[in-house]
């Protein structure tokens, strides 16, 4: 699928001799995973090539897949190629200096929102990013090559983008392509003692949540971070949002979301939707977000948008309730 777009990457990293790598706000698994995947195999395969990641600071749970590079003069990127990996709009993108580079390239699995970069690879239904980086090594594996530190790399951002291969998306192409990280070699005990332990601060936060939580009258689950929750448990913002997950697993519930205060004078909240079966990401569109069908984020201000959020998502959990069955 999509060789010939692949073949026209494959040529221009071949033809730059310095390439910037770039990821959205608020960095994720995926998105780190992805650019460090994709530089380890540029530089592996061409060590002569000049390979820059310019980004903010790696969200805590991801300090361990290393330091970003130190900033470089901008006129380094006047003959640069940018690969934006991850990232369905220019607004997203943190490192705003891509525009400086001579050509872009946009590989991404998000909804698009807009085009962007003059070589667009987007393939929505992938279950990740990573995955297609993936999928662009075993098309090129006789011209390319991976090493274990980018197979980790790429399996961490596959693993935390699937919820360990449990979303909408993961198909037996996704199963394939990890199949051949793990040939390359990924020591799995390692990488997911540093995903998932938890300290004991953070897991007495989740049963708070518990303690806590709400469902609607049709089953949208949800819960609201305000600023004094999280300075009770000190938590930060990644912290608070990454509990969304929390509220899977509760039967009648085919939405769940959390809302996250930022403590700004605009009384912002960051929202994380989740869903089961159900398509919301109109709803995440709504209010100024996006994401794929069942996972995406958005921005609310004020209580009364919390309130006219979850009443859009319950009418909605109201309609598919009413002319599907099986969901439980």
């Amino acid at each position: 699928m999509n060789f010939e777009v692949k073949k026209q990457i494959l040529d221009k990293i071949e033809q730059y001799d310095r390439i910037f790598l770039f990821r959205h706000v608020r960095n994720d698994g995926d998105c780190v995973g992805a650019t460090k995947g994709m530089k380890s195999i540029i530089t592996a395969t061409w060590p002569q090539k000049e390979v820059y990641i310019i980004d903010t600071s790696l969200a805590a749970y991801l300090e361990f897949m290393g330091p970003e590079d130190e900033e470089v003069a901008d006129e380094l990127y006047a003959d640069a190629l940018g690969i934006v990996l991850d990232t369905a709009s220019e607004a997203r993108i943190s490192n705003k200096k891509y525009t400086l580079c001579k050509e872009l390239i946009k590989i991404d699995h998000h909804i698009p929102l807009e085009t962007y970069g003059d070589i667009v690879w987007v393939e929505e239904e992938r279950s990740s990013c990573c995955e297609m980086v993936v999928d662009f090594y075993r098309t090129f594996a006789d011209k390319l090559v991976l090493n274990q530190e980018g197979a980790t790399h790429l399996y961490t951002g596959m693993v935390t983008d699937s919820g360990r291969f449990k979303y909408e998306g993961v198909t037996g192409e996704t199963m394939r392509c990890a199949g051949t990280l793990l040939d390359v070699g990924v020591d799995t005990d390692l990488l997911f003692a540093r995903l998932y332990l938890e300290a004991f601060e953070y897991l007495k936060f989740k049963a708070h949540l518990y303690q806590k939580m709400q469902i609607t009258e049709n089953g949208v689950a949800y819960i609201i971070v305000d600023k004094e929750m999280q300075e009770q448990f000190n938590l930060t913002l990644e912290q608070a949002s990454a509990c969304v997950g929390t509220l899977d697993s509760i039967r009648g519930c085919i939405a769940w979301m959390i809302f996250v205060e930022n403590g700004d004078e605009q009384d912002s909240f960051r929202v994380r939707l989740r869903s089961r079966f159900m398509h919301v990401n109109p709803i995440a569109e709504k209010y100024r977000g996006g994401g794929h069908a069942c996972a995406c984020g958005a921005t609310v201000y004020g209580r009364a948008e919390i309130a006219a959020l979850l009443a859009d998502t319950d009418a909605l959990v109201k309609e598919y309730k009413e002319t599907n069955e099986g969901w439980l």
